[in-house]
């Protein structure tokens, strides 16, 4: 029996890296891997727990399917390795960080896959994004404008995106994202 991919997005500032880390340990328990992406960002650049390399690099390993998926996003390349379909195969749950562009090609792909989007109210985001000091305040206004348009999709085709709020307290997000994914993976008895 295959395992299930969980292909957690959101915007940037929505806290997808810290509910990740926190989340991690219980994950474990539910025999569910969290892969590191791939990023051509500097190893010193302060975000998720990623592998940097150079974009050389990235497209080498792009060409030789190192990557079971892989986007441009924000003038990055990330990939997500192909070791998930061994995982798969082994019948483990995969969370992935994704991106909410690329949903629709990791759909075509893994057609059974768990789409989870981590939201925030907008003040929040705002105060976090401001807070980061990565961009400018046209680029953060943009980045708001962009998240607006995308957070009216309910589905993409007949798949559900099941949408997580984490304005508020981290554990009480750790704590529906097991729900969701537990309950995703129990065997249908009707």
């Amino acid at each position: 029996m295959d395992g299930r991919l969980i292909y957690l997005m959101g915007p940037s500032g929505s806290g997808k890296d810290s509910l990740i880390e926190a989340a991690r340990k219980p994950l474990q328990s539910l025999d569910c891997e969290v892969v590191r992406r791939v990023i051509t960002r500097s190893a010193e650049s302060v975000g998720e727990d990623a592998i940097a390399v150079s974009h050389e690099t990235f497209e080498h390993r792009r060409q030789a399917g190192e990557f079971a998926l892989s986007w441009n996003a924000n003038g990055l390349d990330y990939g997500i390795p192909i070791q998930i379909d061994h995982w798969l195969k082994e019948g483990r749950q995969v969370l992935v960080n994704g991106s909410r562009g690329h949903l629709a090609e990791a759909l075509q792909r893994y057609p059974t896959l768990l789409p989870v989007l981590l939201t925030v109210k907008e003040e929040v985001l705002r105060e976090r994004l401001l807070r980061r000091n990565r961009e400018s305040l046209a680029q953060i206004e943009e980045r708001l404008r962009r998240n607006a348009r995308f957070t009216t999709t309910d589905c993409v085709g007949e798949v559900q995106i099941h949408r997580l709020d984490n304005s508020g307290e981290l554990a009480v997000t750790v704590e529906n994202l097991l729900k969701l994914i537990t309950v995703s993976v129990e065997p249908d008895r009707t």
